[in-house]
């Protein structure tokens, strides 16, 4: 059996059992050499009643399995009597099966063994998103807006997204023929493809904005750390080249859902002195603690440093984020993050199955607790005896003194709040519509000159768009009304010819409110529209459109071109 560590938040999904593996497999799971006594128990009365459980989960599994009024799958339902035993812990651990653990090592590693495509289904068909330069889809000349009808030909549609990854998924130097409409128009085209090893940056984007660089960042694997460290030193370039004296540096980590714990603490350390304390782990025992330090001199040591967050940032961005801000060494911008501060260690089981299961829990160079308090049904039986949570009235201190409180998640030094979607556009977006009409456009106009992208007409085209494909937009407050006026026919309501009267009333009031609200929205919808089409065209460029009409980047900009205000707030 094998341990490693992991900061993980990536899904709170419990994942569908498919594999089969014997009983004893999870005795093994109960059973695990080196565990400490919580104090409440001795060691010897802990053996017992771990031994006495283990015979019962094997008698009421025996006499199930057999005599159930139903046949019983017997590998399903000892996955979800684990499943059951997981849930009753934290929302991190978990019992992974054998295509489970392989998502697992694409997560850590940062590469897989496929085409280099990501896929969304909308409207039950199944698109290409985005294909990564250089990648076998690519040099096959899949395009971004592609519809995939088949693979190997076997027709996606209904089949589930999971099932249609590992379709385009396999070893190495093996074919993967897709059939490919363009524009849902005309026959489909098979495209066959070699799959290779593709390697996902975890810098998508990284850019000068003026004399400011920006990095994004959007998890912790492997190679995370030399990507980093290219991006600055190109940001530097080009800075040199257009002899612009570099401000300093803004890493976004936004939405960053964490990753390696090796990895935070490797990025951290382009920043900041070697030797300097990032993050500590502690675990059951008195003795368990771990204090990670940085073991390389930093890449930027003095180069003025802001770090985006939001609610999305979890886990190792929250280990660089309040290491970055404990340790004085930049400012924090933005809302405060997930609060996960859990530690997963991966054990591998038999027949390629792992246990990712919470050993630790880590604490920011001052001692602050990450994770935030998790709700538990107390209605459940109580698995968990003592949680040790964080205290969000106690204050903590950084290097230069400033105060920093627990509770869990890092708070921000400067609290932005981002530009939040507007029912419609979540709506548009969601439904792939936008995605959807882009495509078509760069289908018509394949030379396209992006500088030369009108928006009226365009949104003009989008509408007559949206009536053809019969989109019909109703807010939340609309189809409330609905769920009344389907109770009031249900109930047959007396008087109801009245209330049909005051319900129609209120549905053209409502109409009227949402059509006011969609002209209003009009501007930000042309803006996100002419992003998609120009994605179609230049991903790079349409990232950089978006950093650049991004009102919490602007923030962080400003503030780097302010040195005073800068240096002020890393002061007590």
């Amino acid at each position: 059996m094998s341990l490693r560590r992991i900061t993980f938040f990536r899904s709170f999904r419990r994942w569908s059992r498919s594999a089969a593996i014997l009983s004893t497999a999870a005795m093994m799971v109960v059973v695990q050499p080196g565990s400490a006594a919580n104090g409440a128990t001795s060691a010897g009365d802990n053996f017992f009643a771990a031994t006495r459980s283990i015979d019962l989960l094997g008698e009421v599994y025996k006499n199930v399995s057999q005599s159930y009024v139903d046949p019983v799958d017997v590998s399903a339902f000892m996955y979800s009597g684990i499943d059951g035993m997981m849930a009753q812990l934290d929302p991190f651990t978990s019992f992974l099966d054998e295509a489970q653990s392989d998502e697992l090592d694409e997560i850590t590693s940062g590469q897989y063994t496929g085409v280099g495509i990501t896929i969304a289904v909308f409207s039950g068909d199944l698109f290409v998103t985005s294909v990564i330069e250089g990648q076998p889809a690519a040099k096959a000349g899949v395009q971004t807006g592609d519809q995939i009808v088949a693979i190997d030909g076997v027709r996606t549609s209904k089949k589930a997204i999971d099932e249609i990854r590992s379709a385009i998924k396999g070893p190495p130097g093996t074919t993967v023929r897709l059939s490919i409409r363009r524009d849902g128009l005309g026959a489909a085209k098979v495209i066959a493809i070699t799959r290779e090893e593709v390697r996902v940056s975890t810098v998508p984007y990284s850019g000068l904005f003026g004399s400011s660089g920006y990095v994004q960042m959007n998890s912790f694997a492997e190679h995370s750390r030399e990507e980093l460290s290219s991006a600055i030193r190109a940001i530097r370039a080009e800075a040199a080249k257009n002899h612009v004296a570099l401000n300093g540096i803004v890493l976004d980590l936004r939405g960053n859902p964490g990753g390696l714990l090796t990895s935070a603490v490797e990025v951290a350390g382009l920043f900041v002195a070697k030797n300097s304390r990032i993050v500590s782990t502690r675990g059951r025992a008195a003795d368990s603690e771990q204090v990670y330090v940085t073991k390389t001199d930093p890449q930027a040591p003095s180069l003025p440093l802001v770090v985006l967050i939001d609610g999305d940032s979890a886990s190792a961005s929250e280990i660089v984020s309040g290491a970055i801000q404990e340790l004085d060494r930049g400012v924090i911008v933005g809302e405060s993050s997930f609060g996960k501060g859990l530690v997963q260690s991966i054990i591998t089981l038999p027949y390629d199955h792992i246990l990712k299961m919470t050993t630790a829990k880590y604490y920011t160079p001052s001692g602050r607790l990450i994770q935030k308090p998790i709700a538990r049904d107390d209605s459940r039986r109580k698995v968990v005896l003592s949680t040790g949570d964080a205290d969000s009235t106690k204050v903590f201190y950084t290097r230069n003194r400033r105060k920093v409180y627990g509770g869990g998640g890092i708070r921000p030094d400067v609290a932005v709040r981002a530009d939040s979607l507007s029912e419609y556009q979540h709506t548009l977006e969601n439904s792939g519509l936008l995605f959807r009409y882009a495509s078509r456009f760069h289908r018509k106009h394949p030379e396209f000159q992006l500088q030369h992208l009108p928006s009226e007409p365009v949104c003009g085209e989008f509408n007559r768009f949206l009536e053809k494909e019969r989109f019909v937009f109703r807010s939340d407050a609309q189809k409330s009304l609905d769920s009344v006026k389907m109770l009031i026919q249900k109930e047959d309501v007396e008087n109801h010819k009245e209330l049909d009267g005051q319900l129609d009333a209120l549905e053209k009031a409502l109409a009227a409110s949402t059509r006011r609200s969609i002209s209003r929205d009009s501007l930000r919808i042309a803006t996100a529209l002419q992003r998609e089409i120009m994605r179609h065209y230049d991903e790079r460029g349409a990232r950089r459109k978006a950093i650049e009409s991004d009102s919490v980047a602007a923030k962080a900009f400003a503030l780097l071109a302010d040195p005073a205000r800068y240096q002020a707030l890393l002061k007590p």
